[in-house]
């Protein structure tokens, strides 16, 4: 008999055993009981855990959200109780009413909150019986990823999702009191609304009743925050659903959920500090620290130059030092040629192997860089192949630069800024993370401001909003839009944590006229700006206050809080890399009936290889 057949006639056998509640209530759950509950009657349910036959005694580790109890069956206290215990088996759902008391002396288990006890089942009921899961419930799994996504629900019953799930309702819940106390209103903006095409892809929603036109999943409620400011509501928030079609990594989502804020007659340092105060909340309420206010704030520029990101991650040392002046006239032709040099010193990483170094070259070149040059300090000499084309002048001038010591290694890039930025800033992440230097445990808040208003594309060969095109430049900046793009600088700022940014927002133009300046820098014509975005120019010309605000992404703090691996480790039902379920088979092709009545038809193409017809 296989073990599939056996398993099937197993549960057969149990279901006459499978009863109802009928009139028994749960009174705590599984992680309530400690030895001051001595001597209570109880009904606890969930989940066996494990189901341990000791002789006559038979051991149920119970299970639920909370946590789990120790229930004890024996034949000398509860006989009829522990006549049909040999029958439960892991995932069995399990109802019992018993008496608590101590464990024997030694038996405690001090990683429990209900360690000290245990539960003498007095009778029990059967809820439903199980099939052997495909994996083990428990956090110590060494399950794929896939085969979890696969069979989520039960992946879900993990402490440890359970645990990252209750902290993602905590931070909800934290920011929901913070703003309500802050006089923030909370409405629900369309899901279905107008496709902008401006940023990234629109997942379109085609309509049955207006057939050949198309709704769009909002990428963000940028423009409906907006209007609520122009219709008088000074102070919104919602925690909402936003989509975007785009590539996927492990901190992006098609799906994701961010914490969306906008307030009027503000500036930009009242909007700061209304998120400092936002996230000082979360941290105390979640998880009891104090923040140091006000948050460090620093200079896209400045990041630029010292990180080479515009999220920095400042943790750590290992800053990076421009050295074009230095190496200007060098005998090393891609340094003299470059228009920038930039180096990064690693204390202490002389002792970096050969192919260590080979390894963190083929990092760079993720970043465009072609190679990555180095040189070891040693105590005679540079050791490096590129040290022979370095004058004394040039080797000194590096050495104060950036006060190189006996035992240090310093790695360096030149070429197009953005690359040499690129590829040393996250080569500087990435070698913290292998080196041991990121410390645990801290939270670094930094706000990022003063953007450029621009950035130029190069597969459109045009210039296109860095933030979005709602954002207002700078004080000054407004000819740069048109004279100067790549100079102008806008009103926006970012919120880092870690090196990671978890929010961003701006001071928003309310100015109809300067809105269709943006456009026209944009590539708009005046006919396309109305035609995508004619209803906020409207608006913006009757009375739209000075308003701004920013948008956390839900997911990828509570990733950082829980500090999980994935930000598909804090949403119940995430998609995968390639935006599928691989629990529900989505997306998945409908029916011919459904396309018709949306007025649609897959276009049939010849395949080359047959001469039969395919779907495109």
């Amino acid at each position: 008999m296989s073990e599939e057949t056996q398993g099937q006639d197993i549960q057969q056998e149990h279901q006459k055993f499978i009863e109802e509640l009928g009139d028994w209530t749960r009174t705590h759950t599984c992680a309530q009981l400690t030895a001051a509950d001595d001597g209570a009657e109880v009904c606890l349910m969930g989940w066996v855990q494990y189901r341990r036959d000791h002789g006559g005694l038979i051991f149920v580790d119970l299970r639920d959200r909370e946590g789990l109890t120790q229930v004890v069956f024996s034949p000398d206290i509860a006989p009829k109780a522990h006549e049909n215990a040999h029958i439960l088996r892991s995932e069995y759902v399990l109802a019992i009413k018993g008496r608590v008391r101590p464990r024997p002396e030694g038996m405690t288990n001090p990683q429990l909150p209900t360690g000290e006890i245990e539960v003498v089942a007095l009778e029990w009921k059967l809820l439903n019986t199980s099939k052997t899961p495909p994996f083990p419930i428990e956090d110590r799994t060494d399950a794929g990823e896939n085969l979890r996504l696969t069979w989520r629900y039960l992946d879900l019953r993990r402490p440890r999702m359970q645990a990252n799930l209750r902290l993602r309702h905590k931070v909800a819940q934290a920011i929901r009191r913070q703003l309500d106390e802050d006089g923030f209103l909370e409405v629900e903006t369309p899901i279905l609304t107008k496709s902008t095409p401006e940023g990234a892809r629109d997942f379109l929603v085609p309509s049955r009743l207006n057939n050949g036109s198309f709704y769009a999943l909002p990428q963000s409620p940028q423009l409906f925050k907006q209007l609520l400011m122009v219709g008088g509501f000074d102070r919104y928030f919602q925690i909402v659903r936003c989509f975007r079609d785009e590539d996927l990594r492990a901190d992006r989502q098609p799906e994701f959920t961010q914490v969306d804020i906008e307030m009027s007659f503000v500036d930009e340092n009242k909007v700061m500090n209304m998120a400092e105060g936002l996230m000082a909340r979360v941290f105390k309420d979640v998880m009891n620290m104090d923040l140091p206010r006000p948050f460090p704030r620093m200079t896209w520029d400045e990041a630029m130059s010292r990180y080479g990101v515009d999220k920095p991650d400042t943790r750590f040392g290992m800053e990076l030092v421009d050295i074009t002046d230095i190496v200007r006239g060098s005998g090393f032709k891609l340094f003299a040629q470059a228009r920038l040099v930039k180096a990064m010193k690693v204390e202490g990483g002389e002792s970096m192997s050969r192919k260590d170094i080979d390894g963190y070259t083929e990092f760079v070149k993720i970043y465009g860089a072609q190679g990555l040059a180095w040189i070891k300090i040693k105590a005679d000499e540079w050791q490096s192949p590129i040290a022979k084309f370095l004058s004394e002048a040039e080797r000194e001038g590096i050495r104060k630069a950036l006060d190189l010591k006996v035992g240090d290694i310093v790695f360096f890039q030149a070429g197009e800024p953005d690359m040499v930025n690129a590829a040393l800033g996250n080569l500087r992440v990435h070698l913290a993370g292998r080196l041991g230097l990121i410390p645990e445990g801290t939270f670094n808040f930094l706000w990022v401001t003063d953007f450029p208003l621009y950035e130029y594309d190069e597969e459109e060969k045009r210039y296109v909003a860095c933030h979005h095109p709602f954002t207002s430049p700078a004080p000054g900046h407004m000819e740069l839009m048109k004279t100067d793009p790549a100079h102008a600088k806008a009103r926006a700022y970012d919120m880092v944590l870690n090196g990671n940014e978890v929010g961003g927002g701006s001071i928003r133009i309310h100015s109809g006229d300067v809105q269709r300046r943006m456009f026209e820098a944009l590539g708009f014509t005046p006919a396309q700006a109305e035609e995508q975005f004619g209803f906020l120019l409207n608006a913006l010309e009757l009375g739209a206050p000075p308003h701004g605000g920013l948008a956390f992404g839900l997911d990828r703090l509570v990733m950082l809080l829980a500090d999980a691996q994935s930000i598909r480790d804090v949403i119940a039902f995430p998609k995968t890399q390639k935006a599928t379920c691989l629990m529900t088979q989505a997306p998945s092709p409908v029916s011919s009936t459904q396309l018709r009545e949306l007025g649609m038809r897959l276009r049939e193409t010849e395949t080359a290889a047959e001469g039969g017809k395919t779907a495109e």
